[in-house]
């Protein structure tokens, strides 16, 4: 380690405490490796205990001109908030911002201000008093995940009426192309002009009154519109969509996010859940048609879930769903944080805990329900169906009218049940890890990809070459499906080069006119198009904060060799 990054390390440890500054690998290590890819070296991982400690931490960093990865909950599933690999120009320090949990209500809980640090289910907990909710519910928020990464992610939710995660009002800081960093203040409320007052002051939710900040938006206006053209020939949502690029919104990294403002929504009383099954995908196709081109009301949401899926999630998900139903989302993040700590100490070989919370799994009773068992045995697709009250008695009619025959049949949710289906759903994006974990004599590795097709396909259900298939063990396919967002983890055998099966599928991807990612953040395994690499340079000029992204330069200045100067720490 060289003097400058010592010198580095001890002005951290003075800022934000000695304790808070980690630098032995083997307690840096989950803040290294991604969720589900992703792994690299740190000089440090430093952790502030609030704004002023995080304005401080970042100044350092961009002093000594090493690289800077400003990183949440660690819940992302492409490594966008991780080192990938130990090239970095000067290092890496990561600013972990979990200790930062702060969540203001204003304008009567119609919106809310957000801290790097606050997840979504703290802020889904803080808005079920006054009968209002999130962007998202259920889903990330099982994992942690934080409301500012979802922003900076444009990450897309379930919830069909809401579109992606996004917001024109924001506190951030920016490294500018004279190297050095700046606090801007677009969160539309007065908070002085001196930095480290304005940090404090969002920080202990000292605002004068807010107004509405009409002339810029704090969620996505237009969506509902949007999804409604089943006639496009583009996808509804996705990362790289330039209608959803606004400076914190999808900047993955590109800038040091102090707070978030954003509108929050109504909760849905008298909603209804239908679960749907059939051996035709056409039949899905002519429902999600039909509902989003004459229906008054929007679904609340419809999610997709194909067989193979279905037992996948059923067999390797079963103690995660348990432990959602028995300890809740609000303490999932401790029993993750306890598996990383076992799996760092490596006494029992990789994996352990996944393997042990597998056997868990199979000694837990039966978790699903009779008629989705009995669906599931029937039918090889499966969709869940959330209602709006308005719209509840024109589904039930369309149903009954459309889903009749052998090849098709729904049912409408009990309470219970509709909990459950929605669970089972949300349980089988960590299905395919465990899975992995579980078999690694068999798997080579996960190909996981969150696609987006145009919003006028029909022929929507993806058919492999023979020799693609031949190197999957099994193909999982589920998602969101009234914006066709499908995400589709393909569980790859021994032997096979996961990296040429993927480039091979997107090929195809292309070829059916899909943009990919949808909304998981390009992260390391996808590459960033022009358009979405021309709005990360705008906001790093210098390529200082999580250089490397979306497979562009790492380089100081953008430059593709490191030929570019580099600036004086």
């Amino acid at each position: 380690m060289s003097d400058t990054q010592q010198t580095l390390i001890a002005r951290l440890r003075g800022i934000v405490g000695r304790r808070h500054v980690l630098t032995d690998p083997r307690a840096t290590a989950r803040f290294r490796r991604g969720y589900r890819t992703g792994e690299g070296a740190a000089i440090a991982v430093a952790r502030p205990g609030n704004l002023v400690e995080q304005w401080r931490a970042a100044q350092a960093c961009v002093a000594a001109n090493v690289s800077i990865i400003v990183q949440a909950s660690n819940t992302g599933l492409t490594g966008g908030s991780t080192p990938d690999g130990n090239d970095y120009p000067g290092g890496v320090v990561i600013i972990n911002t979990s200790r930062l949990k702060g969540v203001h209500l204003i304008r009567n809980g119609e919106q809310v201000v957000c801290l790097p640090g606050a997840t979504l289910d703290a802020l889904e907990r803080a808005l079920l008093p006054l009968g209002r909710e999130p962007h998202s519910v259920i889903g990330s928020s099982c994992l942690g995940a934080s409301v500012v990464g979802g922003i900076c992610n444009n990450s897309g939710g379930s919830l069909i009426q809401r579109g992606p995660a996004f917001t024109q009002l924001a506190l951030f800081g920016v490294v500018g192309d004279d190297g050095r960093l700046r606090l801007v203040n677009h969160l539309g409320i007065d908070l002085g002009d001196d930095p480290e007052a304005m940090l404090r002051r969002a920080e202990a939710g000292d605002f004068a009154d807010v107004d509405a900040c009409a002339d810029r938006w704090a969620h996505d206006h237009n969506y509902r519109d949007h999804v409604r053209d089943i006639e496009s020939d583009r996808p509804a949502r996705f990362n790289a969509d330039p209608r959803c690029l606004f400076e914190a919104s999808g900047s993955a990294g590109k800038l040091i996010v102090f707070a978030v403002r954003l509108d929050t929504f109504p909760s849905e009383k008298g909603s209804a859940t239908f679960y749907i099954g059939t051996n035709d995908p056409m039949r899905l196709t002519e429902l999600r048609r039909t509902i989003l081109g004459s229906f008054a009301a929007l679904p609340i949401a419809g999610e997709y879930l194909h067989r193979t899926a279905f037992d996948i999630a059923d067999h390797y998900g079963k103690d995660m769903f348990a432990a959602i139903e028995r300890i809740g989302t609000r303490r999932l993040p401790r029993l993750f944080a306890a598996k990383a700590r076992v799996d760092r100490m490596r006494l029992w070989g990789p994996d352990f805990s996944d393997r042990l919370m597998q056997r868990i799994g199979r000694l837990l009773p039966d978790h699903l329900p009779p008629r989705m068992r009995a669906f599931r045995d029937r039918y090889e697709h499966h969709l869940i169906l959330k209602m709006p009250a308005a719209a509840i008695a024109d589904t039930r009619a369309l149903l009954a009218n459309t889903l009749d025959g052998d090849d098709a049949g729904f049912f409408e949710c009990t309470t219970d049940e509709a909990r459950k289906a929605f669970l089972h759903r949300f349980v089988t994006a960590g299905a395919a890890v465990r899975y992995r974990a579980v078999h690694l004599d068999t798997v080579e590795d996960i190909v996981a990809l969150d696609i987006a097709l145009p919003r006028n396909t029909r022929e929507w259900r993806e058919a492999l070459p023979a020799d693609i298939s031949a190197g999957i063990i099994h193909a999982l396919y589920y998602g969101h499906f009234f914006c066709h967002v499908f995400h589709q983890d393909y569980i790859v055998r021994k032997g096979v080069d996961p990296i040429a099966l993927e480039h091979r599928m997107w090929a195809l991807l292309d070829e059916r006119g899909a943009e990919y990612p949808a909304e998981h953040n390009v992260g390391h395994l996808y590459h960033a198009k022009p358009g979405l690499a021309d709005f990360y340079r705008t906001l790093d000029p210098c390529n200082q904060l999580n250089p490397g992204i979306g497979h562009t330069p790492r380089h100081r200045g953008w430059s593709n060799d490191g030929s570019a100067k580099q600036r004086q720490g």
